[in-house]
């Protein structure tokens, strides 16, 4: 017999089967959407990421030459031949690289700013990873100034992170062999100062490159100041040294021409040795 009210039930019974299948079918389609948006995402995180890494890599290493290999007079190579092979200190932070530690990136560094290589160090028993980006051109510097100089390498920053910096510098070329950390600079008022007659007693023949006119304080005018650099890939200060840079070696004085540089750079207040 027919049953009214037993064909309600089976009817609303049906009702919910179909509510319910509705429901995991939205569940699962918008599961399935996340994911995709997730991937997607992820996707465009990381062609970002690569855009950027790949556009300042076009602007810090353009190709630029600076034609050092054009032969000499024999009145030029024989000047060259009677004064001192120099030696050129370098300073590494905000001189020729700028790093920040452990994702803690400081309002001079934009987020997500790719760097050129990363060191991992242990400091006060604790590891510290940090992202380091180099100056525009610094590695054709190094190669075009070693022909030239003695390079040094004096930071005022910790032994254990100034050499793997400067063995990432290096590349295994061999032109930054000596080197000097917070150990051989003095701590006066105001911060850390180098002595550069602890490196060669011949000021003559001695200068120092360092964005922080504090560390060659007592050195005036065996200085050249350079601006502080955090990360504009368009930066060509390194650049722009190297014509003085290759005429300052035929000097017998370094101090009789970098005494009259009257250029005076703000102290790098925001300048932080690790």
């Amino acid at each position: 017999m027919y049953d009214p009210n037993r064909a309600f039930a089976g009817g609303s019974s049906d009702k919910n089967q179909i509510q319910k299948n509705n429901h995991i079918i939205i569940q699962v389609m918008t599961s399935f959407s996340q994911t995709i948006l997730a991937f997607v995402g992820a996707f465009f995180n990381f062609f970002l990421f690569y855009f950027r890494k790949t556009n300042r890599a076009y602007c810090k290493y353009q190709v630029v030459k600076y034609n050092s290999q054009i032969p000499m007079s024999p009145l030029t190579a024989h000047r060259l031949l009677t004064v001192k092979r120099k030696i050129l200190v370098l300073d590494l932070d905000e001189t020729l690289i700028h790093s920040h530690h452990d994702g803690v990136l400081r309002q001079t560094v934009k987020p997500g700013t790719p760097s050129d290589f990363t060191i991992r160090v242990v400091i006060d028993r604790h590891p510290v990873k940090f992202s380091v980006h180099e100056r525009p051109h610094v590695d054709y510097f190094l190669s075009v100034v070693s022909q030239w100089y003695e390079l040094v390498v004096f930071t005022a920053s910790m032994e254990v992170y100034g050499t793997s910096v400067a063995d990432k510098l290096d590349r295994g070329r061999g032109i930054l062999k000596r080197r000097y950390f917070r150990q051989h600079c003095t701590m006066e008022v105001g911060g850390y100062t180098k002595d550069l007659s602890a490196i060669h007693p011949d000021l003559s023949s001695i200068f120092i490159l360092d964005n922080s006119p504090g560390a060659y304080r007592k050195f005036p005018h065996n200085a050249i100041p350079i601006p502080s650099w955090f990360s504009d890939p368009n930066d060509t200060c390194l650049l722009n040294l190297l014509p003085f840079l290759d005429a300052l070696r035929f000097t017998t004085d370094v101090r009789s021409v970098l005494s009259r540089n009257t250029q005076v750079l703000p102290d790098a207040q925001t300048v932080q040795y690790y």
